[in-house]
C-alpha cells in the first residue's frame, strides 16, 4: 500500500490507503472531537504499539537464550 499525507486543519496525517479507520473513521472523528481528545487517542495508539513491541522483545529474548544442555556426570 502506498502512503499518503492528508492535511486536516493544522494536522498532517500519514497513513496507508485503503484503511477503513484512516479513510473513513478518522476524518469523521476529527470533526467531532476536541484536540485534547485526539491527543488521548493518539497516545493510546502509541501505548498499544509499545505493548506489542514489549511482547515481541520478550519472545525474541525467550527464543535466543541458551538452554541448559544437561548436567555433566563423571563415570568411574
Amino acid at each position: 500500500m502506498e502512503e499518503r499525507t492528508e492535511n486536516a486543519g493544522a494536522h498532517a496525517h500519514t497513513h496507508a490507503g485503503g484503511c477503513f479507520f484512516c479513510d473513513t473513521a478518522m476524518p469523521m472523528l476529527e470533526n467531532l472531537v476536541s484536540e485534547s481528545t485526539r491527543d488521548h487517542f493518539r497516545n493510546s495508539r502509541v501505548e498499544f504499539l509499545k505493548g506489542i513491541r514489549s511482547l515481541l522483545d520478550e519472545r525474541i529474548a525467550h527464543m535466543t537464550r541458551d538452554h541448559a544442555k544437561g548436567a555433566k556426570v563423571d563415570v568411574e
